[in-house]
């Protein structure tokens, strides 16, 4: 049974890798530059790379990173600074369609596997005071895009087509993938 390192300090995230159940769990947080002038799709397998990279594993561990942006008509859309620019990434999303992509990466200190997941979300049009009251939560401060599906923010998403787990922040199945070219069985 092998050991698996979370390297992220997202509680969802957490939460998500907490399905593979028998398989003891460590986290670390990541010490990286986070900054990436690719597109969206590329720029998550980058990131996650270099996350992975931070993370020192032992014999029979192997580490997990991802990261997710938010892509919409060509434009990346990460994690708001303010509330401010929460409340505009979430005027552009309302009645559009936009992509969600994760890219992730398994790392064992010897061999790194990288794949990108993405999917595609609807949302709803919103008004002013859906805005301004999703943003009094606090929930969209610390998430791409400026939405959570699994909370308030799915009361915004009309439609979506692809891997509901990637819209919040770690695809599953492709993780379950990804873990049994590395011999882990889930």
């Amino acid at each position: 049974m092998a050991a698996l390192v979370l390297a992220s300090g997202s509680p969802r995230r957490l939460e998500l890798l907490k399905q593979f159940q028998g398989h003891e769990l460590r986290v670390v947080i990541p010490q990286t530059d986070e900054c990436c002038s690719l597109p969206a799709g590329q720029a998550v397998g980058e990131l996650s790379r270099r996350k992975a990279m931070c993370v020192e594993t032992y014999p029979g561990e192997v580490a997990i990173a991802a990261d997710t942006l938010v892509e919409l008509n060509g434009h990346t859309l990460g994690k708001p600074a303010n509330e401010a620019e929460a409340q505009m990434m979430l005027e552009k999303l309302s009645g559009h369609w936009h992509d969600v992509y994760t890219g992730i990466t398994v790392f064992n200190g010897q061999r790194m596997l990288t794949e990108t997941e993405r999917t595609r979300v609807r949302f709803a049009p919103l008004s002013i005071h859906d805005i301004k009251s999703y943003i009094a939560s606090g929930e969209p401060l610390d998430k791409a895009g400026s939405y959570g599906i699994q909370g308030r923010g799915a009361l915004f998403v009309s439609a979506i087509e692809g891997d509901f787990y990637n819209v919040m922040g770690l695809p599953l199945f492709r993780l379950g993938q990804l873990l049994n070219k590395f011999g882990i069985k889930l």
